[in-house]
């Protein structure tokens, strides 16, 4: 018989992730809950909370089929057998461990509400990014109460990256279940393994204890993000004696032992990842004592600032030292392409730097625009959006690149120079765009990690 699955947590990581698994496995009887009605009803709806690529068309094949959201968590707890928490880990803002720590109240409600609603056994996965060793703390609250239900927890990370979720799901470099090493804990690992081979080879399903799982997901977050941080740091060198970022990275990109993924330059890492896995581990690390290893993560978050800093900075020095009363258009809000979350997205801190020095900031984007109200709320009065880049871009003293969609990149640069005021500058911090032919045109070009291509003497 197969076992009934309920995620808890209808966000970023437990919605397309089921929405994959019902679509593979059209066998099973799959539910995702959450308390935010809100967010079910559009679940429910043809407009979906969250965009990502492909996921409209494998909600609409399996809703209703054998994918189905609710808001009734109790029911979705008794009638499961395989329960994924896939619920908020922020990092913490109070306390001890603030800025740093994983905030994990809204895990142990759920563990807790778990533990309460249950009445036959469960296999209980982590799919929230969690600190090593919290399968643990979760296998205690479980067991808390002498009970006739037995809990096996397992970790099982998700490694998605916004913009390819579904591809990710569909094509996963690898999946990772961590369980213990006992008849139970292994039967378990046995039970997720069959629910990923329906469609995952199995030489692509990795096994390991719980503690490395938990920690893979953290390590491998700040692997990528120091990656990032450390080409960012060479497009600074670079723009200081006129080597070219751009190959640079190409020619260290071809090196076998390096490869060229998550070394181009930009405006920095964004997303609701990155900045909070470091900053988890280097309270790990703090934890246990090892305050050179914090040190190292702790500065790979603090350069990613420095490189949002450095991108106003250079604005400034190009436009006179002030923008002051001048019209910025933003090109991008979302951390990146094919996404309208803007968690973390360096676009929220280049905006609010630029409205400081008292711009008027121009936001546009393909999807990402509901969110700058929010984000932006501190200095609403000198931010405004504008769907349409040729009407943000119409009277402008100069564009910021801050997110790179293909859409920008097609966009007639002819046309938006004649509508901008003059000089025209364009800052590119994503190495978006054909500089040569913008300075042909007439703009003056600034990219990131690249010498400027400027008519001014």
């Amino acid at each position: 018989m197969k076992k009934n699955i309920l995620c808890i947590g209808a966000g970023y990581v437990g919605g397309p992730t089921m929405a994959m698994i019902a679509l593979k496995c059209p066998d099973r009887r799959i539910t995702v809950v959450d308390i935010n009605a809100a967010r079910i009803a559009a679940w429910n709806s043809s407009e979906l909370p969250i965009y990502e690529p492909g996921l409209d068309e494998v909600v609409a094949q399996c809703r209703g089929r054998n994918l189905f959201f609710s808001t009734d968590v109790e029911k979705g707890i008794v009638e499961s057998d395989i329960i994924f928490v896939s619920v908020n880990t922020p990092t913490k803002t109070f306390g001890r461990g603030a800025g740093c720590a994983a905030d994990l109240q809204y895990w142990e409600q759920t563990a807790r509400q778990i533990r309460r609603c249950a009445k036959s056994d469960k296999i209980v996965v982590e799919k929230s990014t969690l600190p090593v060793r919290t399968a643990t703390a979760m296998t205690r609250i479980l067991s808390a109460e002498r009970t006739e239900v037995h809990f096996e927890v397992l970790s099982n990370p998700e490694f998605l990256a916004e913009g390819t979720a579904i591809e990710d799901l569909r094509h996963p470099d690898r999946v990772l279940v961590g369980g213990g090493d006992t008849p139970e804990g292994r039967a378990a690992v046995a039970e997720l393994v069959d629910i990923y081979a329906a469609w995952v080879p199995r030489e692509r399903i990795l096994t390991t204890n719980v503690w490395s799982s938990e920690l893979s997901k953290l390590t491998a977050n700040a692997f990528l993000a120091q990656r990032v941080s450390s080409i960012n740091a060479i497009s600074e060198l670079c723009e200081a004696t006129g080597a070219d970022v751009d190959e640079v990275s190409r020619a260290i990109g071809m090196d076998s032992r390096i490869g060229p993924k998550f070394i181009k330059a930009g405006v920095g890492f964004g997303g609701s990842c990155f900045k909070k896995d470091i900053l988890n581990l280097v309270y790990l690390c703090e934890t246990y004592g090892l305050t050179q290893a914090a040190a190292y993560w702790r500065g790979v978050v603090a350069f990613n600032d420095h490189q949002q800093e450095r991108f106003v900075s250079r604005i400034l020095r190009a436009m006179f030292n002030t923008v002051a009363g001048k019209r910025v258009a933003l090109f991008g809000f979302a951390f990146k392409a094919d996404t309208g979350d803007t968690r973390e997205s360096p676009a929220i801190a280049i905006a609010r730097m630029l409205c400081e020095e008292r711009a008027s900031v121009v936001v546009t984007d393909p999807k990402a625009l509901p969110a700058v109200a929010r984000d932006l709320a501190d200095c609403a009065d000198r931010v405004t959006v504008e769907p349409d880049p040729y009407k943000a871009a119409e009277g402008a003293d100069c564009i910021a690149v801050t997110t790179d969609w293909k859409v920008f990149r097609d966009l007639d640069y002819d046309r938006i120079y004649a509508s901008m005021r003059k000089p025209a500058f364009l800052f590119d911090g994503r190495n978006l765009l054909d500089r040569e032919a913008l300075f042909k045109t007439g703009f003056n070009v600034y990219s990131v990690g690249r010498s400027p291509l400027t008519h001014l003497d």
